[in-house]
């Protein structure tokens, strides 16, 4: 299995799309994640097409994936009625981000459920829905929108596989859309369940509900706090609360070794190794995948 693995990080794009694609190369990664632009800012980039080209010929011909990480402002829970002009800024910057992946040949943009404070969570979701409907309206694009699921640090919405199901099928273009799983994230917010109860409530349930066959990427970030904290503070695998052993039995996992045959992404999100490369996280993973 470990000839098939795609396995990176989070790297920067200060030297263009292109760079960060050899970067990855360089560093022995088969998968890459970028921000498209500006993390903090909803802009519309004009990119430099070329740059992008060269990012999508080079990662071809080197087999490696590579998925777009959307601003953090994005939010899809704005309510277009109370703030119509953020609403549209956050789809003109979403619509750019899948215009970038596509380019870059990436297989998506991953974008955090969305945060609605009001009291009706329920127009929060419908929110959700009608901005996606928004972005992809008319969209043809192979790069899908990847919904992100949320540690809830910013509140209850987005921390559970049914949301992310209801809310792709309750969308106009479900078959352009996918989800991203972040393992911190998961353990954070009790999705990832206690070792004893994985098979039953993490692999079978995602089997019924059809989350395995949606999701895109996989975060993997360890957590700096304990299960249940509702904190999205991610730390380098194995140097967590879930460990080396909670890695282990997530990679036994039946659901999740059929999407490694199927080259899924597995993206760090945390600081490289004292070498200033993720060499070592790395080999972790293929060890604990293999055991």
């Amino acid at each position: 299995m470990t000839a098939n693995l795609k396995i990176g990080a989070h790297l920067s794009i200060k030297k263009g799309y292109f760079g960060a694609a050899k970067e990855a190369f360089r560093y022995g990664m088969g998968a890459f994640q970028y921000f498209p632009k500006n993390p903090r800012s909803l802009s519309v980039k004009s990119f430099d097409l070329r740059d992008a080209e060269q990012c999508r010929e080079f990662c071809l011909t080197h087999q490696i994936v590579s998925v777009a990480h959307t601003p953090y402002p994005s939010n899809l829970a704005i309510d277009r009625q109370v703030e119509p002009e953020q609403f549209q800024r956050i789809v003109m910057s979403l619509r750019n981000d899948l215009e970038i992946a596509e380019a870059c040949g990436s297989i998506g943009i991953v974008v955090h459920f969305g945060t609605f404070k009001a009291r009706n969570p329920l127009h929060g979701y419908q929110n959700i829905i009608q901005c996606i409907n928004e972005v992809l309206l008319g969209w043809n694009g192979s790069s899908k929108l990847l919904i992100e699921n949320q540690a809830g640090n910013h509140g209850d919405m987005g921390m559970t596989m049914e949301e992310m199901i209801s809310v792709k099928k309750l969308c106009a273009s479900p078959e352009r859309m996918g989800f991203c799983l972040d393992t911190c994230h998961a353990f954070a917010s009790g999705l990832w369940p206690s070792n004893k109860n994985m098979d039953r409530y993490f692999s079978l349930k995602g089997s019924q509900l059809d989350y395995w066959e949606g999701l895109s990427v996989i975060h993997l970030n360890d957590s700096r706090y304990p299960g249940l904290s509702r904190k999205d503070r991610h730390a380098r695998v194995g140097q967590g609360y879930i460990g080396e052993a909670g890695f282990k039995d997530l990679f036994q996992r039946e659901a999740l070794r059929e999407l490694l045959t199927q080259e899924i992404p597995l993206i760090f999100e945390t600081e490289p190794g004292e070498d200033g490369t993720y060499s070592e996280d790395m080999k972790k993973v293929q060890r604990w995948i293999n055991a």
